[in-house]
């Protein structure tokens, strides 16, 4: 344990001491994750994977899952009527001469299971107000889910979208979102584990967010094979009922899970007197008294309102949804079943 701890805090440049409850706030510029951290979230995985897999008897190799789309595999699904351009081995002659019409064979093709993992690492993720920023939640999310199909010998791949645009900079280098192929093995995903925690400070007031547009989504439709595990992980801030359609198209082609990240202070204000707010967006800044209960209850029936127009737009698509808090320590509970 102590070997992988080493290893684990010189993947993601921390120290290899433990950290107490004062390290949880990274500082400017630190890690989102410890090596402490990301050494209990393996030991965790571990036995996720065991939950998850607890019916099999066996260890799997690459071509033992079958999928659930058709194609030259070996194991038989159906026959069904020849139709010109058809490969004349596949033939089922049996039936052919039973029926007195062509048939052929058609199997289910097997493949090699990948999990692709998207987190969002935009300025709204940025945020928090308790233990950890809501992207660090995110990265632990990553790092459990990661761990725990390296487990199973699942292929693990990730993109994390991380591009801004300055505004009135331009000398700034603006930064970009980066894919990182599926690969094997302690090597790759320790590399995985340490793009997931890198640093991700706050954005200055002059740089702005890439446009949230269906571009990044019809880009993973594209990239990743058909039927793709698909963990897509961020505070959906950014979606609206223009991204239905092409999120729709992605979770018809992959295996697509959603978990909503969010902060207790987003879904009901504190009352913490005159408070200073800066938009994001546009950079306007606007001060609100969380002491007033009408402003307070404004702001929930709001978050709430985009909630549900998020849930609706999800299940329309045919999405499944999970809820996450970025206070919540035990992530177990809520990936049971579903990593």
């Amino acid at each position: 344990m102590k070997a992988i701890f080493r290893r684990l805090g010189k993947a993601v440049g921390v120290p290899n001491n433990p950290v107490g409850h004062a390290a949880l706030c990274p500082t400017y510029g630190a890690p989102l994750l410890s090596a402490a951290e990301i050494a209990t979230l393996a030991a965790q995985a571990a036995h996720l994977a065991r939950a998850a897999s607890r019916r099999e008897v066996h260890d799997h190799h690459a071509g033992d899952w079958p999928s659930a789309w058709l194609g030259r595999g070996l194991d038989f699904e159906e026959a069904r009527p020849y139709v010109p351009g058809d490969d004349l081995r596949d033939m089922d002659w049996r039936t052919t001469a039973r029926l007195g019409h062509p048939f052929v064979k058609i199997y289910r093709e097997e493949r090699q299971p990948v999990l692709h993992l998207a987190l969002d690492r935009g300025p709204s993720m940025r945020f928090g107000t308790r233990r950890r920023l809501k992207v660090a939640q995110a990265a632990r999310v990553a790092a459990l889910a990661a761990f725990a199909a390296a487990e199973r010998n699942i292929a693990v791949g990730a993109t994390l979208w991380d591009s801004t645009t300055p505004r009135t900079t331009p000398r700034t280098k603006p930064r970009r979102d980066r894919s990182l192929p599926p690969s094997h093995g302690r090597a790759g995903i320790l590399e995985l584990i340490g793009a997931f925690a890198a640093p991700c400070p706050p954005l200055p007031t002059e740089a702005g967010e890439a446009l949230h547009d269906g571009d990044r989504l019809h880009r993973l439709a594209a990239e990743l094979p058909r039927g793709t595990r698909l963990l897509l992980v961020s505070d959906f801030a950014w979606l609206d009922a223009s991204h239905a359609a092409t999120l729709a198209h992605l979770a018809e082609r992959a295996d697509l899970l959603a978990i909503r990240i969010s902060d207790p202070a987003e879904i009901e204000l504190p009352d913490v007197g005159l408070a200073r707010f800066q938009s994001i967006d546009d950079g306007n800044v606007r001060w609100l008294d969380t002491g007033s209960a009408a402003a307070r209850a404004s702001h929930a029936a709001a978050f709430a309102a985009r909630r549900a127009n998020t849930d609706a737009l999800f299940t329309r698509a045919g999405v499944r949804c999970l809820d996450l808090g970025s206070e919540i320590d035990d992530l177990i509970p809520v990936l049971h079943g579903h990593a």
